[in-house]
């Protein structure tokens, strides 16, 4: 999975504000970028390939949000969250779980840490 995340900083000077733009090609870019830890972005592409399997899966099922809360026995407010990718307060653990209930189950492989 490719990630392009473009993170405008902004430095101020006395008058004349600038913003610089930097371009993310991954996680880890991002997370260097934010200033995160490389487990943070462990973290972070866990929880976007699992986010973007349960979306694909919903889409593919052509489930409405509806259906996807009482499939998942999650509330229609936090699957709607989800499908629009905002999992802020949504744990891992609740996407494993939907992602299960969908009829699929992750699979995690281990690599070394560059």
């Amino acid at each position: 999975m490719s990630l392009i995340w473009d993170i405008g900083v902004v430095k101020t000077a006395t008058f004349h504000p600038t913003v610089m733009k930097r371009t993310a090609q991954n996680t880890y870019e991002l997370a260097e970028l934010l200033g995160l830890s490389a487990s943070d972005a462990a973290q972070m592409e866990i929880r976007s390939d699992l986010n973007d399997k349960i979306i694909n899966v919903v889409a593919q099922k052509k489930l409405t949000h509806e259906q996807v809360a009482k499939l998942t026995g999650t509330s229609r407010t936090r699957t709607t969250a989800l499908l629009n990718r905002n999992t802020q307060g949504i744990s891992t653990d609740l996407m494993l779980r939907m992602l299960g209930a969908l009829g699929y189950r992750a699979k995690i492989s281990f690599l070394k840490a560059a």
